[in-house]
């Protein structure tokens, strides 16, 4: 019996000790050591000015090293969110955040909340299918947006829904203190 145990001792460490690791577990959060850095995230608020040549409505440019912690890239992604309300919340308030492009339907025809940029540089533009110069200064006037920079390597490698700003700040552990704001 005790020639039994043994040999099954033996057998059982033997065939545990050669298995494999298993599966590769998830990437762990960027840093110093991880794919790039942390994506910035910062808020700024705007008054649109009419460009009547162009017919349409813009920000002043928005420069990204006023605001980051890294030096940007071409690979780059950049996300533009519009603070479209303030909800109520457990008696609290909450920010209602929608992506861009965001569009609106108004009496004389549609307007649209777009941006461009450069690894340097965003402007944010509010274009219309009619003549603008007449817009609704709800539109126009102390808009504020947050914009978040993810490096490329850091986009490609993470699990989140870009439309929901709050995945987004999830995804990369940034809390309301990790926002710059303009000044």
């Amino acid at each position: 019996m005790k020639k039994i145990f043994t040999l099954l001792f033996a057998s059982t460490f033997l065939f545990a000790s050669c298995s494999d690791d298993g599966e590769v577990g998830p990437q762990g959060p960027p840093g110093e050591d991880g794919l790039g850095a942390i994506p910035a995230i910062f808020e700024v608020e705007s008054d649109f000015v009419y460009d009547s040549g162009a017919d349409y409505w813009t920000t002043d440019l928005i420069t990204f090293e006023n605001f980051t912690n890294f030096e940007t890239y071409e690979t780059d992604v950049v996300l533009v969110y519009r603070l479209d309300a303030v909800g109520e919340y457990n008696d609290g308030p909450v920010d209602e955040w929608s992506l861009l492009p965001q569009n609106f339907f108004t009496t004389e025809g549609t307007i649209q909340y777009v941006f461009n940029h450069t690894f340097v540089d965003a402007e944010i533009f509010i274009d219309g299918n009619y003549t603008l110069n007449n817009l609704d200064p709800g539109f126009t006037d102390g808009q504020i947006f947050r914009i978040v920079i993810i490096p490329g390597d850091v986009y490609s490698s993470s699990n989140f829904d870009e439309n929901n700003l709050g995945s987004v700040m999830k995804e990369f552990n940034l809390n309301v203190s990790d926002i710059k704001m303009a000044n």
